[in-house]
């Protein structure tokens, strides 16, 4: 009796609290129907065709799927063959690192150094230099042209400059030697950098309050330097996460230029990535279960590498 009297005592204590929630849910969902009325349809689509297909690719991880067989639990299986017996994956998981560690960063300076560069200009010259830098990330397969520079023929640009002007006296195989494919793949994946970022950062640079400038005059910022540190970048805060996000994801996630001029795979797998080792296994080999597992290291590679990036730009203006 002692024991249902307490119970009971414990249970009318803790309703209290879940109804005052639960009225509280509600109120807002009455007060702000309206915008998750609009919201909803977005939702639902990315409720669908992301949240769903993450969650079942992290579930799948756990299973051998064939697409023939009814999926075969393994447990932990075939994260320890990926780490332990895969070698093809430890040399695509040092490419994308490097290609994260060198490609991301730089690319994400660029884009806001030549988006604080170009917003400085009068604005029809800036709207135009905005189309020119912008260009390359919407001409779908324009870095083909890169496979015309670097041919390996007399006939390719480099080489055919580099025989011109004496420096080498044969052609050399570019895209073939094992020395410069994934340099020349960082070279072109940089080109291309100037996406989506670089259209943030110009939005960004244009919402930020004049007034915050002269006030900082008057506060005793003398230069241009102290300006950008103090006022811009803390203004930008958010366009400065979208573009790590985006520039992030993009350094993690290549593959199209790869396989565009090194092939695929490429040779030795000079330029073999995470992305491309898991095209391998799920599209081509179908190993379902093992492409699962690749894809959530590297969901777990991006997340924590956004996390980390979002505790340094907290830092900016400190």
């Amino acid at each position: 009796m002692q024991a249902e009297t307490t119970a009971q005592a414990i249970k009318g204590s803790i309703h209290p609290k879940k109804r005052s929630r639960l009225a509280y849910v509600r109120n807002e969902l009455k007060r702000n129907k309206h915008y998750y009325i609009l919201m909803s349809p977005y939702m639902i689509i990315f409720f669908l065709f992301t949240v769903i297909p993450v969650v079942f690719s992290l579930g799948l991880s756990f299973f051998y799927f064939n697409m023939l067989e009814f999926p075969r639990f393994v447990g932990w299986q075939n994260y320890s063959r990926l780490f332990l017996n895969d070698d093809i994956f430890m040399i695509a998981l040092k490419n994308t690192f490097m290609f994260a560690v060198i490609t991301g960063p730089v690319s994400y300076i660029a884009c806001f150094v030549f988006a604080w560069i170009i917003n400085e200009l009068a604005p029809k010259v800036r709207a135009f230099m905005t189309l020119i830098f912008y260009a390359p990330a919407i001409s779908g397969n324009v870095f083909f042209i890169w496979l015309i520079v670097f041919s390996g023929d007399s006939y390719g640009y480099l080489n055919g400059f580099l025989m011109k002007t004496g420096f080498i006296l044969e052609p050399i195989q570019w895209l073939l030697d094992e020395k410069y494919i994934l340099t020349i793949v960082m070279i072109v994946q940089l080109w291309l950098s100037l996406g989506t970022s670089f259209l943030a950062f110009i939005a960004g640079l244009q919402t930020i309050d004049r007034t915050l400038v002269e006030a900082g005059a008057v506060d005793g910022i003398k230069n241009r330097w102290q300006e950008l540190w103090f006022i811009t970048l803390p203004s930008m805060r958010p366009q400065l996460l979208f573009g790590a996000v985006m520039q992030i994801t993009a350094s993690f996630a290549v593959a199209d230029i790869s396989i565009a001029l090194a092939g695929f795979p490429s040779v030795n797998y000079a330029a073999h990535t995470v992305v491309t080792h898991l095209m391998d296994f799920g599209t081509i080999r179908f190993e379902m279960g093992y492409a699962s597992a690749i894809a959530t290291v590297l969901f777990g590679l991006m997340i924590g590498t956004n996390m980390l990036t979002q505790k340094m730009l907290r830092k900016i203006g400190e």
